[in-house]
């Protein structure tokens, strides 16, 4: 098949979060079972022409914005693999120091600047003549590709085939702007209609993949679920539940290249499950670097984590206090609202005999972080799938988190007594709740033997990328095969 994917951001060379990492492994996967692709995103401030030996591959890219065309360029790079990056070029929309915004909002231009980026990707593939067979877009900054197949481009011969597929990585993430925005996207008014493109007033770039799409994915199984419901459907509930047939959930892989102790530079010793003992020198090494006693029978909590009430901060923050009494240490790495900032910095400053407190990102300190400690804290009110717990188990750290979206499709309540189960789970979303599996880690880590059987349960488990690219392939053979409704019947 030829496999086209379409994200905003893609690992190594544009990344804010989780969904760089999966855009960035899954064209790998997929290339590296037998299949052509390609994959594009924004060529940003970040990716550096000379520095990634990117070359021209359109000069003059005419992309229609409104009653206009915008000139842009496309740059592009293969990877030893075989699968080739393109990256959409405009200087006045992408040439920036943040992806979407700053730190006081979106930028306002957003509609514009993505539109540009969308409409371009699929100019770029009528100019070089590439027919795929699927379409797969990644969040709402790609949300109106499967609009556009069906309406502006219903005639096109290329894509008379083509197929989409719409993946959602975070529901609470819209793409939604004013009416005014509809016509620089250059769909007519007719789509500015509830069953269509209209959401609460506003034109809903989420809305167009969601409608229009010939599937849905979520990234992961439970989340698929989560979000057909009130409490996590953003306000889409109701038409999610319409296409409920369309949706299904594939957990993300984790580049295990990547996220290795056994091969890992960023961390100070390297160990596996046979050589675990070994972990212990990089828990040293981070009790060190954060002036906590270097005492290997002390737990040694952590967190690495935007700091926003989506990761579940505001139910930890009550228990640390429970933490130091119970006589373990605790670090912190994150950045997030200045909220928190300042509260971290005043409990770092309270407990500076048993706390770490890193208001910073850090990829590096991270991976210490994941190698040194032996819980990992995971307390989110909601987690469309998190790679946080995945990388903890590889690396041997257990951890807490709390039983929702794929937190509860990785994670599974150890039991002493069957010595099954990776970690602790809790449900409500309190701190009573998340302190009792403080307290039931706290127990088992006390006890040597079955401290050894939950570290080897979480080192065996498999959440690479294999298992996952499959299943995408199956969905793209799936939806390729199957003939879908016109937009009559939407």
């Amino acid at each position: 098949m030829k496999i086209v994917i379409v994200a905003p951001e893609i690992g190594p060379y544009a990344k804010t979060g989780g969904l760089a990492d999966v855009a960035g492994s899954l064209p790998l996967e997929i290339q590296a079972l037998g299949h052509e692709v390609i994959a594009f995103l924004p060529r940003y401030k970040s990716v550096d022409i000379a520095q990634r030996g990117l070359k021209p591959v359109i000069e003059e890219l005419p992309v229609p914005i409104g009653s206009e065309k915008v000139i842009g360029k496309v740059y592009g790079l293969t990877h030893p693999g075989g699968a080739q990056f393109l990256f959409i070029d405009h200087p006045e929309f992408f040439n920036r120091d943040e992806l979407y915004g700053t730190p006081h909002g979106d930028y306002p231009d957003n509609d514009v600047r993505f539109t540009f980026f969308q409409r371009g990707v699929l100019e770029t593939l009528r100019i070089l003549k590439v027919k795929p067979d699927v379409i797969h877009c990644h969040d709402w900054q790609a949300g109106l590709i499967p609009v556009y197949l069906k309406t502006i481009y219903a005639n096109e011969q290329l894509f008379k085939k083509t197929k989409t597929i719409f993946t959602v990585h975070n529901l609470a993430y819209q793409g939604n702007f004013p009416p005014d925005s509809l016509p620089c996207t250059g769909l007519g008014w007719e789509h500015f209609r509830m069953e269509r493109l209209e959401y609460y007033g506003k034109v809903s770039f989420l809305k167009g993949g969601v409608v229009f799409s010939d599937a849905i994915t979520t990234v992961s199984p439970n989340y698929a679920k989560e979000i057909q419901g009130k409490e996590y459907g953003c306000g889409f509930e109701g038409v999610l539940m319409r296409r409920r047939d369309d949706i299904s959930g594939i957990l993300n892989g984790l580049d295990y290249h990547v996220w290795n102790p056994a091969t890992d530079p960023d961390i100070v010793a390297h160990y596996t499950l046979d050589t675990f003992d070994d972990k212990g020198i990089n828990k040293k090494a981070l009790q060190k670097e954060n002036n906590l006693e270097q005492d290997p029978k002390i737990p040694l909590f952590g967190i690495v984590s935007r700091l926003v009430d989506q990761k579940g901060i505001d139910i930890l923050i009550p228990i640390l206090q429970d933490i130091a009494e119970m006589g373990a240490q605790f670090v912190l790495l994150g950045t997030g609202d200045e909220k928190y900032h300042q509260i971290f910095r005043d409990i770092a400053k309270r407990n500076r005999y048993s706390f770490g407190i890193h208001i910073v990102f850090d990829s590096k300190m991270a991976k210490r972080f994941y190698a040194g400690c032996d819980v990992l804290f995971v307390p989110s009110y909601y987690e469309p799938c998190g790679l946080a717990q995945m990388i903890a188990l590889r690396y041997g750290t257990i951890p807490i988190v709390r039983g929702v979206g794929g937190l509860a499709d990785t994670i599974q309540e150890f039991d002493p007594k069957t010595e099954k189960g990776n970690g602790f789970t809790f449900q409500d979303y309190t701190s009573v709740a998340l302190l009792g599996s403080v307290k039931r880690a706290f127990e088992i880590y006390k006890d040597k033997k079955s401290w050894r059987a939950i570290v080897r349960n979480a080192m065996q488990c498999d959440y690479s990328w294999a298992a996952s690219a499959k299943k995408f392939l199956q969905l793209y053979d799936e939806t390729k095969r199957v003939s879908v409704g016109n937009l009559g019947e939407l």
